[in-house]
């Protein structure tokens, strides 16, 4: 069935595929590992690891956080997340982890790979996977059916891997207690806080300021910037061109009938009673007991969500159950046979799944509706134009970009199609460009340009775009005389920090050698805090969100109430002390100890599993060429 497919693969498959397939691929990488071997950035055990490999894993990283972010990504973030450092590690690691599984001689059969495939919901329709809708998404996505199962095969095998080496990982009852105490202790403390801003500083020399200037040098630094000349071909500016027939509307909705149903859901809540799949007869005789004593409350006029929160052992207890709107191929077969054949407030007998027993109520109904061919006339219409507009706006690139190649130059090129070339002003990574939507590519696309390079073809989100680096403009230090009042602002908020920093750890030592916090504190024209109780992962009251202060103050006690320094925060200096602690009684583990074990379980497995790899990889011949080590 699955083996009729032919390839023509593409790029951005990511925004698409991440939610069919495990979130590994993300960072695992994409695409065959023989696909542009011309330039090697690293190798693993002899085996390299090309550019282009990289390249397109960085890109897709990058454009998964963007997904995740939205307008809170920037260039900062990806500075800071390191993701050109992760994009190359992800690639490492898969390559170790495929060899490993290998050695080890794990292997996906064909009937694994496509039962993984047809019981993936996004393949299906009315619960049954249709080959139509496979190779749509795939075609949307722009990959080939034997490059999608090449991923996920790969995908399988390293999970195969995973469970072979984190199989074993086991929870103890004395850990469950010992993580439930440290997880909910509390501690309250007192605070004296040396703010830098409350120092008055007289004035700074010019001799001062040239000094910190010169030690100083690297933090004026000035990013590089450059200038680019572009055109956009917007495919806004094609559609009043393009006519769409009636036939051609009727043949499209003929032939894509799943984009105009929208299949039957269900909301419902539901109260699950767990019982372990290998469990004796007898312990899920008794969990189905227990599970109609709670089925009988609720027939009896009791509310639903109120026995969920109060018997219901899974996730959605504190929800009231509510598991939200949902079509079939979404629960698992038993829960979804019966909650489909249900009406609107019915709440069914015990129903028997691998997590255990579920009750379910069925809160609302909403039944399949087809979109008739007269209602959706206006949608197809406009996705074909969009999609012709887009074509269009494509061809007049090629046009162009075919000139450029025997002119050189893209505003001479421009002038003989009479198209419009915009020229930017001198921007760096960090400061916007005007006129451009998707600014992070563009900048990134604009950067790996020499001066007077023409790009490729780019698509921006907005249409496509080529550009021509003009000037490029290299990273400087400027000279005193630019920045002198930048300089000397620096060097008084540097010397407010160091008074700071003093007089906290002054303050310190006195309180060490057993001085009143009461009376040092009024020496500074300050007076101690009290932050009352609070948990390790809350904000500390008075203070805010202080990691810090607050990892400081749960080293504290009776035996020794002070820091031994100052702790710093976002905004000053904190002198703490030891006030009162509470340590959490047992009353409560009982009910949480099944989500506790659940997550102690996955932190072990992931620290087993992390401990693995890096063991793997002391073992391995890995080389990370110089040229691109130093740019990373």
């Amino acid at each position: 069935m699955l083996s009729i497919m032919r390839e023509k693969a593409g790029s951005w498959m990511l925004k698409v595929i991440l939610g069919i397939i495990a979130v590994v691929f993300v960072f695992w990488g994409f695409g065959t590992q023989n696909s542009g071997k011309t330039v090697k950035v690293a190798s693993v055990n002899g085996e390299p690891i090309s550019y282009k490999e990289y390249k397109k894993q960085y890109d897709d990283m990058v454009e998964e956080f963007r997904r995740r972010l939205g307008e809170n990504f920037n260039e900062e973030i990806i500075k800071n997340l390191g993701l050109e450092k992760r994009a190359l590690e992800s690639l490492i690691e898969r390559r170790l982890m495929i060899s490993e599984a290998e050695k080890l001689n794990f292997q996906v059969t064909e009937e694994e790979l496509d039962t993984n495939i047809v019981r993936t919901p996004t393949f299906q329709k009315g619960g049954r996977f249709d080959e139509n809708t496979y190779l749509r998404v795939l075609k949307y996505a722009r990959i080939t059916p034997e490059a999608f199962k090449k991923m996920q095969r790969e995908a399988m095998l390293i999970q195969k891997l995973r469970l072979f080496v984190t199989g074993s990982a086991k929870v103890s009852k004395r850990e469950v207690k010992e993580w439930y105490k440290w997880e909910n202790a509390e501690v309250s403390i007192d605070f004296v806080k040396f703010s830098p801003d409350a120092y008055k500083i007289a004035g700074v020399t010019t001799e001062e300021t040239k000094a910190f200037y010169e030690k100083n040098k690297s933090i004026y630094k000035i990013e590089p910037k450059i200038k680019i000349q572009f055109i956009r071909f917007s495919p806004d500016n094609y559609q009043s061109k393009i006519d769409i027939a009636e036939e051609e509307i009727q043949e499209y909705y003929e032939s894509n009938p799943e984009e105009f149903e929208t299949p039957k859901t269900v909301e419902a809540r539901h109260i699950l009673i767990k019982v372990d799949p290998e469990a004796s007869e007898d312990v899920v005789q008794k969990g189905k007991e227990r599970a109609l004593a709670v089925m009988t409350l609720a027939i009896g006029g009791k509310d639903f969500a109120g026995l969920a929160k109060q018997y219901s052992e899974g996730p959605s207890k504190d929800t009231g159950g509510h598991l939200g709107v949902f079509q079939k191929g979404q629960m698992v077969k038993p829960f979804e046979d019966k909650a489909f054949s249900m009406k609107t407030g019915e709440i069914s007998e015990p129903v028997r799944t691998q997590f255990g027993w579920h009750i379910i109520k069925v809160e609302k109904i909403n039944e399949a509706i087809v979109i008739s061919e007269k209602d959706a006339k206006r949608k197809i219409q406009r996705k074909m134009k969009e999609e012709r507009a887009k074509s269009s706006a494509y061809d007049d690139a090629e046009v162009i970009y075919d000139i450029c190649l025997d002119v050189e130059e893209l505003s001479k090129a421009a002038e003989e199609k009479n198209m419009t070339v915009t020229t930017t002003g001198f921007f760096s990574q960090t400061s916007p460009v005007k006129g451009v939507a998707n600014q992070d590519k563009f900048k990134s696309v604009a950067f790996e340009l020499l001066e007077g390079e023409i790009s490729d073809i780019h698509d921006f989100g907005d249409g496509y775009y080529i550009l021509q680096a003009t000037e490029k403009m290299p990273e400087r230090i400027p000279e005193l005389d630019e920045i002198k009042d930048r300089v000397r602002a620096d060097l008084v908020k540097d010397k407010r920090n160091e008074k700071a920093v003093e007089d906290a750890g002054m303050f310190l030592e006195t309180l060490k050698k057993g001085a009143s916090m009461d009376t040092e504190s009024r020496r500074y024209h300050l007076r101690p805090v009290s932050t009352g109780f609070f948990k390790r992962d809350d904000d500390v009251p008075r203070i805010g969100y202080e990691k810090g202060v607050s990892q400081a103050a749960f080293k504290l006690s009776r035996k020794k109430p002070l820091p031994e320094k100052a702790i710093k925060g976002s905004n000053g200096y904190y002198v703490i002390r030891f006030n009162s602690r509470n340590e959490p009684g047992t009353k409560e583990l009982t009910a949480k100890e099944d989500d506790i074990v659940q997550r102690l379980l996955e932190q072990k497995k992931f620290n087993a599993f992390n401990a693995w790899l890096s063991q793997v990889k002391r073992d391995s011949e890995i080389e990370i060429e110089e040229t691109f080590q130093n740019n990373l």
